[in-house]
């Protein structure tokens, strides 16, 4: 069956009436402009060789494939603190230890300055080179 195409009266009366019950004025779209996608960052393979030799492979957004790990949780004493050989090992990469003990000698160690050294430390305060103590005020 057929139905009828409505007269333009009343589809003008339809119009006014449907105007009238919801005052907003709405506009329509076809196409999904409100749904909007997360916005999700490329990420790369990467492989990550540890310390001990053994590697895996995840995905990451670094674009380096290959990472070699220095310290990692097989040799830092952090994740293995009943571990003999990581114990006591005092590890000076950067040499800021070294500068750090030839400006202030040994005095701050945790084990203490050994026999034949001289504590540079007076009254809580380090000295400088020139004899002077150095004031934190």
């Amino acid at each position: 069956m057929i139905t009828p195409i409505p007269s333009l009266g009343a589809l003008r009366a339809l119009r006014q009436t449907i105007q009238s019950r919801n005052p907003q004025n709405i506009v329509q779209v076809r196409h999904a402009t409100l749904l909007r996608r997360p916005k999700r960052p490329y990420t790369f393979t990467q492989l990550i060789t540890l310390s001990d030799g053994s590697s895996f492979v995840h995905r990451t957004t670094s674009p380096a494939p290959v990472y070699k790990s220095t310290k990692d949780i097989r040799n830092t004493p952090l994740w293995n603190p009943s571990s003999q050989k990581l114990l006591n090992i005092e590890e000076d990469e950067a040499g800021k230890l070294r500068s750090f003990r030839s400006k202030f000698g040994r005095g701050w160690d945790a084990e203490g300055s050994g026999e034949g050294q001289v504590s540079n430390i007076q009254h809580g305060f380090p000295q400088k080179k020139h004899g002077q103590p150095k004031r934190d005020y």
